[in-house]
């Protein structure tokens, strides 16, 4: 890991709020050496090296080591690895396999009970253990992506477990569902609010949104990213590098937003101080709740 980032560990210090928000978390196939090599120059926050739906059977166990290759080169973005799913024989070993002190976090896919990520925590401890790692230091995200993991989301969260976010997989979850995955995305609503509802009872960070997977549709990208944005997600799984600039700038407050932030927080400040808690701003009502999410706004701001 390159000392110019901000390593997982040193991002570990309390629930809902981040010392960085991660807006944009990149998949790349683990066995390819030339894919993962551009993934890693292309701003974003967080890449993932896919163990999973990206690597064949048969390359599976080789690719273990080509991820420990790629996370151990210097770099300017956390290193994720995606494993294979907890009921399937790869899983124990592809955490044996790229556990270390290269490693950021592990992204646990299709959990559909609590006894699966415990079961990856108390796995991932144990090699933590082994090889002098501080025991909770590695991350571990789940992806939420069947109907079962949905409905068992609120005991998923509550578990007891390492997770600080959770993420969602719309791919396997319409086909689990069976429904039609469209560009509007319109049947994603409940999933959408049910994982940020969660998520914020649950005392975790805002979760991450789902992969787009049309790259020839440009439109429907920029709407996914505006819906997830909408919905308080924190950030996007993506697919393809192309997709990572406007990822990056639509998770994060633009000048305009700031600057409005800003006003209102003034303004209500020297109203406040004047005996009075309820002003307008630009037309708009401004009591404690809209200063309070201006501050949100502020502090995000400057967190990034």
């Amino acid at each position: 890991m390159t000392e110019q980032f901000t390593t997982m560990a040193q991002l570990k210090s309390g629930p809902v709020i981040t010392a960085m928000p991660i807006r944009s978390f990149l998949f790349a196939p683990a066995n390819h050496p030339r894919k993962v090599e551009k993934v890693f120059a292309s701003g974003a926050d967080a890449v993932i090296l896919d163990l999973e739906d990206a690597c064949a059977a048969a390359e599976k166990a080789a690719s273990r080591a080509s991820a420990v290759d790629a996370l151990s080169a210097p770099r300017p973005c956390l290193g994720y690895v995606r494993i294979n799913a907890a009921d399937t024989e790869w899983c124990l070993r592809d955490l044996d396999g790229v556990i270390g002190p290269w490693l950021d976090g592990i992204v646990a896919p299709k959990i559909e009970k609590p006894e699966e990520i415990v079961l990856i925590d108390w796995l991932i401890a144990q090699f933590e253990r082994e090889r002098g790692l501080p025991v909770g230091g590695i991350d571990l995200m789940p992806i939420i992506e069947t109907g079962a993991g949905l409905h068992a989301l609120d005991a998923i969260i509550a578990a007891g477990t390492r997770i600080r976010r959770i993420s969602f997989g719309a791919g396997d979850f319409t086909r689990d569902m069976r429904m039609k995955w469209s560009a509007d995305e319109a049947e994603l609503a409940y999933a959408r609010g049910r994982l940020v509802l969660a998520s914020r009872v649950g005392g975790l960070e805002a979760p991450i949104d789902t992969v787009h997977i049309d790259l020839d549709d440009e439109e429907s990208f920029a709407g996914s990213v505006v819906t997830g944005v909408k919905f308080g997600f924190q950030g996007k799984l993506l697919i393809h590098p192309k997709q990572v600039a406007l990822t990056n700038r639509s998770f994060m407050p633009s000048e305009k937003e700031i600057a409005r932030a800003r006003k209102i927080v003034d303004a209500f400040t020297a109203a406040e101080n004047a005996g009075s808690a309820s002003i307008k701003v630009d037309g708009y009502f401004v009591d404690y709740p809209i200063v309070e999410k201006a501050q949100q706004v502020l502090a995000l701001a400057a967190r990034l």
